[in-house]
């Protein structure tokens, strides 16, 4: 039978990606190890392996297995690892919502694009892209 603990009695849904893997909460960490533990946590919460059970133990299995997902994604990529750990220390990083950018940054960015969309020649592109 599924439970809530299906991967560690003292693993919930609500555990952090890092202690769902059981790694150290840290930017650095070893891709390989992580990716070993994925495979360990999907062999033991694939929805597959309760087809024979409940309806309820099948609907926690998927969610296990989603759960387990979304972390190694996050997990695995570094800038949504930074992320991550930026929110778990309680400084949301709001990056789709953040548009507090510098002035000249922006205007620059706007003078570039202007000057693309106004370049025809191949000379005048490649101007640009120095």
């Amino acid at each position: 039978m599924v439970s809530d603990g299906i991967v560690s009695g003292e693993l919930t849904l609500a555990s952090s990606d890092f202690e769902l893997f059981g790694l150290p909460c840290a930017f650095q960490l070893d891709v390989g190890e992580l990716d070993q533990k994925w495979k360990q946590l999907q062999r033991q919460v694939h929805p597959d392996h309760f087809s024979t059970q409940t309806t309820a133990d099948k609907r926690l299995a998927m969610q296990w297995s989603v759960r387990v997902n979304e972390a190694y994604q996050r997990l695995k990529h570094p800038v949504r690892r930074a992320a991550y750990l930026c929110e778990l220390n309680g400084a949301p990083i709001r990056a789709e919502g953040n548009t507090n950018m510098p002035a000249d940054f922006l205007i620059q960015q706007m003078q570039w694009r202007e000057e693309l969309d106004e370049a025809h020649e191949s000379d005048a592109i490649e101007l640009l892209r120095h």
